[in-house]
C-alpha cells in the first residue's frame, strides 16, 4: 500500500510503507534534491527503523521489488540498500521466506541514576553542586582572568597539535616543573629542584599518586577531625585505617594523635589553614609533628589546598620548609586559585622517592595534557599569577568583611576560616537540611556535620564560601538564609 508523500514534490518526501507482518507503519524520508544518494537513504532510514524499535527482529520487511514500487524508485536502488543492510547482519533475506529483521541481543537501556540517598556520591554531588552563592572551594568568577588565559590557552594547544607525535614526560612538562619550583621557593619557602616536583590532575590526583607509591594498606593514618570529606573517603578507599584526630586553635593536636594512634604511618593535616575551621598549625606542634615522623618513619601529605591565599597578613610557610628528614609529600593544585577546571596540581617528592614517584606516575598516573602545563607555565613565568593572587586576595578580603557585616547580627558565633565564613549553629541544628533546602533558591553552604568523622559526635554549622559571595548580592543571599534558618529551626 503507497500513501501520498508530504514536503515539496518529487524533492523532499516523506513515505509510509506497511506490510501485512509490520506492527508499526515504517516511515522513509527520501530527498531527492540531497547529495546522499536514495539507496543510502533508505539504508539508513530502515537501519534506524531496525536500532531504535520501530522494526522488531523477525518483523517481515516487503521485497526490495515491493518496496521499490512503493517508494517511487529504481528496482536497484531498493536493492542496493538491501544488500548493504544485509552486510551489516540488520536483515536476512531468503527464497523462502522473504526479507526479516535480523535477530538481535536484547538492550536494556539504562538511564542514568540519581546517586543512592545517603551516599557518598550524594554528598559529592551537594558538596560541588553549582554555581551557586556561596559555594565552597570555587573561585570567584569576576576575578578570574578568562580572556587572558583563553589566548595563552589557544597557543599552548596550537603548539601542541603542531609538535611531533610523541609521548609526552609522565611527570609534567619541565617548563611547569621548573616554574611551580620556583613559586614555592618564593611563595612557601619549600626549596626543591624540579626533579621532585611530579604534576597531577589535581589534590585527588596526587593524593591517590601518594598512596599508590608509599603502599600503606592496612596501616594507621592520622586525619583531621573535623576534615575534608572527599579525603577522608580517598583514604578509606586506599584501605588506611583512619585515626580521627581533634583540631582546635592551633592545628590538629598532635600530642592527642601520640597518645591514641603512636603507630600510625601516615598523617594528612592541612596546616596553613585547616579545612574547614581555618586554623594554623602552630610552630611548636608543626616541629613535633616533624620530630616524630622523623623518629618513627612516618609519613606527612601536606595538603596546602590554598596556597598562599591568607586574608589576612602574609600566609604561614609551608609545613615541608621546615623538614629536614624528607617525611612531608607537600601538594598543590590551582582550583582554588585558578579554576577547578583546569583539573592541574602537584606534588613535591622527597628526594629519596623522587624515582618511585616517577615510576608510578608513567605506569599509573601522567600528567595530564602538555596544553594545560605550558598555558599554565606561560602564565606564571609572565608574572600572571602572582598579580592574579594579589587581585583576589584584595577582593575577598573585601567580600569576606561584608559577609561578616551582614551576618553578625543575627548569627551568635561567625568567624572567617579560611575562604569561609564559618556560622557556627546549635548542636542539633539540621544543618545538612537546612544546605539541601537552600540549593532551590541559588544558594549552596557546606554543612558543618558532613566533616566530621562518624566516630565522634557531629558540630552542626554552616560554611559559607567567600569567593562565590559577591558584593551586590551578599545582603538579600543572607536574608534567603536566615529565611529557611528561622523556618527549620
Amino acid at each position: 500500500m503507497l500513501l501520498p508523500w508530504s514536503g515539496k514534490k518529487h524533492q523532499e518526501c516523506t513515505k509510509i510503507v506497511y506490510h501485512e507482518s509490520m506492527t508499526k507503519p515504517l516511515r522513509l524520508e527520501l530527498d531527492r534534491s540531497a547529495k546522499t544518494p536514495l539507496a543510502e537513504q533508505i539504508r539508513k532510514g530502515i537501519g534506524a527503523a531496525i536500532e531504535n524499535g520501530v522494526l522488531a527482529p523477525g518483523a517481515r520487511l516487503p521485497s526490495w521489488q515491493d518496496l521499490a514500487a512503493q517508494l517511487g524508485v529504481a528496482r536497484g536502488t531498493v536493492r542496493s540498500a538491501y544488500e548493504k543492510l544485509s552486510a551489516a547482519q540488520l536483515i536476512v533475506a531468503s527464497r523462502a521466506t522473504g526479507t526479516h529483521v535480523a535477530d538481535r541481543p536484547s538492550i536494556t537501556v539504562r538511564q542514568d541514576q540519581a546517586p543512592d540517598p545517603g551516599s557518598f556520591m550524594e554528598m559529592y554531588g551537594e558538596l560541588t553542586a553549582g554555581p551557586a552563592i556561596f559555594q565552597m572551594g570555587v573561585p570567584a568568577r569576576e576575578t578570574f582572568p578568562a580572556t587572558l588565559l583563553a589566548r595563552i590557552r589557544s597557543h599552548a594547544v596550537r603548539a601542541e597539535s603542531s609538535a611531533p607525535a610523541v609521548y609526552p614526560d609522565p611527570r609534567g612538562e619541565l617548563e611547569l616543573r621548573r616554574d611551580i619550583a620556583g613559586y614555592l621557593a618564593v611563595a612557601r619557602g619549600i626549596e626543591c629542584v624540579p626533579s621532585q616536583i611530579i604534576v597531577t590532575g589535581g589534590f585527588s590526583s596526587g593524593l591517590g599518586l601518594t598512596l599508590r607509591v608509599l603502599g600503606l594498606e592496612g596501616r594507621k593514618v592520622w586525619i583531621e577531625n573535623p576534615g575534608f570529606p572527599f579525603t577522608r573517603r580517598g583514604l578509606e578507599l586506599a584501605r588506611l585505617s583512619l585515626s580521627p584526630i581533634p583540631v582546635d586553635a592551633d592545628g590538629i593536636d598532635v600530642d592527642y594523635g601520640l597518645n591514641h594512634a603512636p603507630d600510625a604511618a601516615l598523617v594528612v593535616v592541612t596546616p596553613g589553614q585547616q579545612a574547614p575551621l581555618g586554623s594554623t598549625i602552630s610552630l611548636a606542634r608543626r616541629l613535633r609533628l616533624l620530630d616524630w615522623a622523623a623518629q618513627k618513619g612516618a609519613w606527612i601529605i601536606e595538603d596546602d589546598y590554598l596556597s598562599e591565599l591568607q586574608l589576612k597578613g602574609r600566609a604561614t610557610p609551608a609545613l615541608a620548609s621546615l623538614d629536614r628528614a624528607g617525611r612531608v609529600i607537600h601538594i598543590g593544585s590551582f582550583s582554588k586559585t585558578l579554576t577547578p577546571a583546569l583539573r592541574l596540581g602537584f606534588l613535591v617528592a622527597p628526594l629519596p622517592l623522587v624515582s618511585r614517584f616517577a615510576e608510578v606516575a608513567a605506569c599509573l598516573s601522567p600528567a595530564p595534557g602538555p596544553a594545560v602545563q605550558l598555558a599554565t607555565a606561560e602564565f606564571m613565568r609572565d608574572g600572571h599569577y602572582m598579580r592574579h593572587l594579589r587581585r583576589t586576595k584584595r577582593s575577598y578580603a573585601a567580600q569576606g568583611d561584608a559577609l561578616l557585616k551582614y551576618l553578625r547580627p543575627r548569627a551568635k558565633d561567625v568567624a572567617i576560616a579560611g575562604l569561609a565564613v564559618l556560622m557556627r549553629m546549635p548542636d542539633g541544628a539540621p544543618d545538612l537540611t537546612i544546605a539541601r533546602e537552600t540549593l532551590s533558591f541559588g544558594l549552596a553552604p557546606a554543612p558543618l556535620s558532613l566533616w566530621h568523622a562518624s566516630t565522634a559526635p557531629a558540630r552542626s554549622g554552616l560554611l559559607l564560601g567567600i569567593a562565590t559571595s559577591p558584593l551586590k548580592r551578599i545582603e538579600a543571599s543572607c536574608d534567603r538564609l536566615f529565611e529557611i534558618i528561622d523556618r527549620l529551626t
